[in-house]
């Protein structure tokens, strides 16, 4: 089983129907098609780093440094589970619009040390944007000032409780995202079939499925996006989801956003998979659309 089937029983559990602006036809932003012009003495140029995070390690990551003067505004690009989209297209397009974007692989994923687990995530993503903040990191363009966070499924999950946290950052994007407090009580529910559907999608994670279905199921409710909705009602944030098996998950949100006063939500749907596999343009576009819009994102 698939850890998509788990979650399918956790989107269940929260349906409600909603109607959202749809991706469709839009205009291509440059950043998509066209390189910028060469800078001989500010080259863009990747860098790896090792970013300090709870207990002394180090996780690694990627900086994709934009040509140009620095500072630059910065994403920071968090992964799903286990990670095999890293969504690189869409750091280099950020990178070619002018962002400086770092991509962290959390505690026991691909290669990264430490044992892996859902609340080592949430700490991994605070470190990233310490490094981000850190002036001894200046020289990779990053601007502690004007900071986005974007994640994809799981990294959704990142995104959404590392906003609701950090009131320094500008917004989030949130891409296809999954509750994990809805996995948590999908493992209540079920903790063998919760172990398999983990198993299933393992892959680098250093920790087990038994161990990793376990802390879900004790902290469902803490982990659940319905914890950091009250918070997040007061910031920017884009919800961009599409017709796959957490769809359900992004919608329940969205509704309890706009229960919760929010007046600055922005959303998008496009019918394709989790990945967006044949909307990679639009994915982009949408959230090069939504920056460009973002007050503060231009340089002081």
């Amino acid at each position: 089983m698939r850890l998509s089937a788990v979650l399918l029983i956790a989107a269940l559990l929260v349906q409600a129907p909603l109607l959202v602006r749809t991706a469709g036809a839009q205009t291509v932003p440059a950043a998509l098609t066209s390189d910028p012009a060469p800078d001989p003495k500010n080259p863009a140029r990747l860098e790896v780093v090792h970013v300090p995070t709870v207990g002394g390690l180090k996780v690694n990551g990627v900086v994709f440094v934009p040509s140009g003067a620095g500072p630059h505004p910065t994403v920071v690009l968090f992964h799903g589970l286990p990670g095999n989209e890293k969504n690189y297209d869409l750091a280099q397009t950020l990178r070619r619009a002018g962002w400086t974007v770092l991509s962290i692989n959390y505690r026991g994923s691909w290669g990264s040390p430490g044992a892996y687990s859902f609340a080592g995530d949430l700490e991994d993503a605070k470190a990233a944007l310490a490094f981000v903040r850190d002036p001894a990191n200046a020289s990779l363009g990053f601007d502690g000032r004007r900071i986005v966070v974007i994640g994809h499924s799981l990294g959704g999950w990142v995104t959404a409780h590392t906003v609701a946290g950090d009131p320094g950052v500008l917004g989030g994007v949130m891409i296809s995202a999954g509750d994990i407090g809805l996995l948590g009580v999908a493992a209540k529910m079920s903790r063998e079939k919760a172990v398999a559907a983990i198993a299933d999608m393992h892959e680098t994670l250093t920790t087990s499925p038994q161990d990793m279905a376990a802390e879900v199921a004790a902290h469902a409710t803490e982990f659940g996006f319905s914890a950091v909705v009250p918070a997040l009602a007061q910031r920017r944030l884009l919800v961009l989801y599409s017709n796959d098996f957490v769809k359900a998950h992004s919608e329940s949100l969205i509704q309890q956003l706009k229960a919760a006063g929010d007046t600055t939500l922005d959303t998008g749907y496009a019918d394709t998979d989790h990945s967006w596999d044949d909307h990679r343009i639009t994915l982009q576009t949408l959230i090069l659309d939504w920056l460009a819009k973002l007050p503060g994102t231009r340089a002081p």
